[in-house]
C-alpha cells in the first residue's frame, strides 16, 4: 500500500525569564500525546540536541534549528507554546521554512497571584500569530485547550492530514494514460496551470505501452501476474466473464502499476472505455484494484478527478481506498439521497461485506458498505481553482449495475445547487470518514477556494 507520510519539525518555545522547570513539564506532557497520534504516518524531528530541554527561547538557536529542519526536509512545523513563548524565535524559524505551521498551547490552570506568576500561554500566542502574519507565514491553530483533551488530539491529527494533503498536491505526478474521450469536454484540464500554480505534473503514458507491457507479462508468465490472476479469481465471482478476460485484467493491473511506479506517479487518469480495444479488456476493475494499493486512478482521463482522488487519499492517510463516482440519479424514495455510480472501478475493499463481488463482462459489480463518506471535487474555471467538499453517509437503496452507493446528505437540494452552479462536472471523489475540516484547511494552504457543501450558494428557481 502506498501510504502518505509527513515529516514534522517540532520546536517548542518558552519565554526566556519564565520557569524552565514548568516549561519542560508542559513539553513532556504534550510530546507524550503527539508521539501516539498516527505514529506510522508521522516522523517527528525534535530539537533536543540543539536547545536546552529541546525548547527554543534563545535567538542564537534559530539558525541551527532551521538548518536541522531543512536537512530533514520537513513537510510541516509545530510550534507548541510551553508558556508565553518567544515570538521572535518561533516566527524566525517559521518564516525561514514556509511550510504548513501549527500553533497551539495548553490552557493555563490558574491566573497570576502575588505569590507566583502563571504561564500566560494564550496571551503569548496572540502575540506570536501577529508576528507570523507579518512574516507571511500561513498557519493553523488548535484552540487553547488542555493537553489531554480530545480537542488537542483531534486537532493535531487533523493537522497531520492537512500537511499530507498539501504535500501530496505539491509533489503530485499524475500518469495520464491516453486522451480524454472525444465527447467529454467536461474533463478538460489545464495541465500547464496545474504545474505552475500547484506543482502538479502530468506524465503522458500511451495505452499502447500498457497493452505491450501486459502482453509481455502474459507471454513470460511472470510470477506477479500469475499471483494476481489467482487472487482475482479468489475474491470475485467470475462466471459471467470469459477466463481470458480475467487473465487480461490481471496483466493490465500489473502493467499499469509498474508503469506508474517507474514514472514516480502516485495517481493517474485513465482513458478507459474509449481505449478498451487497445487494452484488450475493460480496465474498470484495474482502477479499483490500484486504488486499494494506494494508487488512485480517475476514469475517462479526468485529470482534475485524479487530483481530487490524490487529495482524498492523503486526507485519509491511505487508510482506505478512494473512488471516483458519477453523480447519476436521485433516490426514488429519499429526497436527500443520490446515486454515486460507475461502471465498475470502485475499490474491492469498500464493498458491502454482505454482497457478492462479481466481474460481469470484465467489469466489477457490487454495492459499497454503509458508513460516513466525505465527497469532494477539485476543479477550475477562468484560472481559479476550487474545492467542493461535504460529508454524508451511505444508505439503503435499489440495486443497480456496476459499482455504486446511495449517498444521503442533510439537504441534497443545496448540494445539487452548489454542484450545478460551481465549476464542477459529473465526477466526484469519495472516501469513507469525515474529512471536510481537513480539506477546508488544506485548500487554504493551497490557495484554493473552498466551496462548503453545508453553506447555501446560488439558489435554483
Amino acid at each position: 500500500m502506498n501510504k502518505p507520510t509527513v515529516v514534522l519539525g517540532v520546536a517548542p518555545t518558552k519565554r526566556g525569564f519564565l520557569s524552565m522547570e514548568e516549561a519542560k513539564r508542559q513539553k513532556d506532557a504534550f510530546m507524550a500525546v503527539v508521539r501516539t497520534v498516527k505514529p506510522d504516518s508521522v516522523r517527528i524531528v525534535d530539537i533536543d540536541d540543539i536547545c536546552e530541554n529541546g525548547i527554543l527561547f534563545e535567538t542564537d538557536k534559530i539558525s541551527p534549528v532551521v538548518e536541522k529542519f531543512k536537512d530533514a526536509r520537513i513537510d510541516a512545523l509545530f510550534l507548541p507554546h510551553c508558556d508565553f513563548g518567544e515570538e521572535q524565535c518561533a516566527a524566525g524559524v517559521a518564516a525561514a521554512l514556509k511550510v504548513p505551521t501549527l500553533m497551539w498551547g495548553a490552557r493555563d490552570e490558574r491566573p497570576n497571584t502575588d505569590q507566583s506568576r502563571g504561564r500566560d500561554t494564550q496571551c503569548g500566542m496572540f502575540a506570536c500569530t501577529k508576528v507570523l502574519r507579518r512574516f507571511g507565514v500561513q498557519y493553523s491553530y488548535i484552540w487553547n485547550c488542555e493537553t489531554q483533551s480530545k480537542d488537542f488530539r483531534q486537532g493535531f491529527e487533523n493537522f497531520i492530514r492537512v500537511a499530507a494533503v498539501v504535500k501530496a498536491v505539491k509533489t503530485l505526478r499524475i500518469a495520464k494514460f491516453g486522451a480524454r474521450p472525444q465527447p467529454f469536454m467536461s474533463v478538460m484540464a489545464n495541465e500547464g496551470e496545474l504545474a505552475t500554480k500547484l506543482g502538479v505534473t502530468t506524465i503522458p503514458i500511451s495505452p499502447n505501452a500498457v497493452a505491450a507491457r501486459a502482453d509481455r507479462l502474459q507471454q513470460e508468465a511472470a510470477s506477479d501476474y500469475a499471483a494476481c490472476r489467482e487472487d482475482l479469481k479468489t475474491r470475485f465471482e467470475t462466471s459471467r466473464t470469459p477466463e481470458k478476460t480475467v487473465d487480461r485484467i490481471a496483466a493490465l493491473k500489473i502493467a499499469v502499476k509498474q508503469l506508474m511506479e517507474e514514472n514516480n506517479c502516485s495517481a493517474g487518469a485513465m482513458e478507459c472505455w474509449s481505449a478498451a480495444s487497445i487494452f484488450g479488456a475493460p480496465v474498470c476493475a484495474v482502477l479499483g484494484e490500484l486504488s486499494d494499493l494506494g494508487l488512485p486512478l480517475a476514469c475517462e482521463t479526468d485529470v482534475n478527478g485524479a487530483v481530487t482522488m490524490a487529495m482524498l487519499h492523503a486526507a485519509a492517510l491511505g487508510e482506505d481506498g478512494v473512488f471516483l463516482a458519477d453523480l447519476t440519479i436521485r433516490h426514488p424514495e429519499n429526497d436527500n439521497a443520490e446515486l454515486l455510480w460507475h461502471c465498475g472501478p470502485f475499490p474491492y475493499s469498500l464493498r458491502d461485506p454482505d454482497s457478492i463481488a462479481e466481474l460481469t463482462d470484465g467489469q466489477e459489480r457490487f454495492p459499497l458498505k454503509k458508513g460516513g463518506i466525505t465527497l469532494c471535487r477539485f476543479d477550475e474555471a477562468g484560472g481559479e481553482y476550487y474545492l467542493f467538499g461535504g460529508e454524508g453517509k451511505a444508505v439503503d437503496g435499489p440495486e443497480t449495475t456496476g459499482t455504486y452507493v446511495w449517498f444521503e446528505t442533510d439537504n441534497w437540494k443545496r448540494w445539487e445547487e452548489k454542484l450545478m452552479f460551481g465549476p464542477y462536472i459529473h465526477h466526484v471523489g469519495g472516501v469513507y470518514g469525515n474529512y471536510k475540516a481537513v480539506l477546508r484547511e488544506a485548500a487554504r494552504y493551497l490557495g484554493l477556494t473552498f466551496d462548503d457543501a453545508d453553506q447555501q450558494g446560488i439558489y435554483s428557481l
